[in-house]
């Protein structure tokens, strides 16, 4: 696999310039969608040749589309001109293949949120952009409506909301959520609420019209597809693609005898990929499979356990044959 740091200019220059190969499904937010990680070289440079290579194998395996800059790319590390580079690749891929990308982007700040969406009017392959409820700061309800609506007003892309409330501090109740999708503008929830619980049920039991569900839970994605989510944005469909996407495929068909089994040994396999902080485990087990340069994680982050990386090879043995 070549390793070399691509330049960033000529990345970017060909990204914007790339048109889309076919067209989009009529709902791109359903199935699974692969956050990337950001593979880094020896140097400890952006690899993106790797990266690109990863974002060819998981569309090749079946997910639908691939994020950029989400937390299992290490955003929060990169300065600008990685970040630049990373959305350049991965908007070069997708406007190749036809894929739909979602970047993340986003600030607690609204004003300064609307600043870093503004700048995805460069890549014409963004289909979507993933924006966090604003951490730390702690608005209440009415004032997380408030930041999305003059987001949605400003942004070149319609939002998905991240709600992660174990991560930002800020948790939203079904009603709230359900405020945020009536939103002209706001198209999808990435759900990470921690498990499944009675605001969860309640949301998908009535959305409003054009909003959709993504699990962002890796380990919940089996019950949410069965209660009716679109699909998932899931960092550990890195690994066993095919068999993710066979899961969502499942669901959407009603075949709850494939999907119970297949489910829960990717629910086994995903709380193993997250038994250290998230992406170090993935990248452990990337690099040994050979997709990527190096396992390196950038501080404060640390690299994985040798033990986490084999757990995560056992449970994808369990997969390869039929569950």
């Amino acid at each position: 696999m070549a390793q070399d740091t691509a330049d960033t200019a000529d990345t970017a220059d060909t990204a914007t310039t790339a048109t889309t190969a076919t067209a989009l499904p009529a709902r791109p937010l359903q199935g699974i969608h692969v956050p990337l990680v950001t593979p880094f070289t020896r140097a400890g440079e952006v690899a993106a040749e790797a990266l690109e290579a990863l974002a060819h194998e998981v569309l090749d395996a079946g997910a639908t589309g691939i994020v950029a800059l989400g937390t299992t790319a290490e955003a929060a590390c990169l300065d600008e001109a990685e970040r630049d580079l990373v959305t350049a690749v991965c908007a070069r891929v997708c406007g190749e293949r036809g894929a739909p990308l979602i970047v993340g982007a986003g600030a607690s700040g609204t004003r300064a949120a609307e600043a870093s969406l503004a700048l995805l009017a460069r890549w014409p392959a963004v289909r979507a952009a993933l924006v966090t409820v604003p951490a730390f700061v702690r608005p209440a309800a009415a004032g997380v409506l408030a930041h999305f609506a003059r987001l949605a007003g400003a942004s070149p892309v319609p939002l998905i909301v991240y709600h992660v409330p174990y991560r930002t501090g800020q948790p939203l109740d079904a009603a709230a959520l359900r405020a945020l999708g009536s939103l002209p503008g706001v198209v999808g929830v990435k759900y990470a609420g921690g498990g499944i619980g009675e605001d969860a049920v309640a949301l998908l039991g009535d959305l409003p019209a054009g909003f959709e569900v993504l699990a962002g839970d890796d380990v919940y994605l089996s019950p949410l597809l069965a209660l009716g989510a679109a699909g998932g944005i899931l960092a550990s469909a890195h690994l066993a693609t095919g068999r993710f996407a066979e899961l969502a495929g499942a669901w959407r068909a009603g075949d709850v005898a494939k999907a119970r089994p297949l489910g829960h040994a990717l629910a086994r396999m995903s709380a193993a990929a997250f038994a250290e902080p998230n992406p170090a485990v993935l990248k452990g087990v990337l690099h040994a499979q050979g997709r990527i340069p190096t396992p390196d994680v950038r501080l404060p982050l640390l690299p994985a356990s040798e033990g986490a990386v084999k757990a995560v090879t056992a449970a994808l043995e369990g997969l390869e044959g039929p569950v």
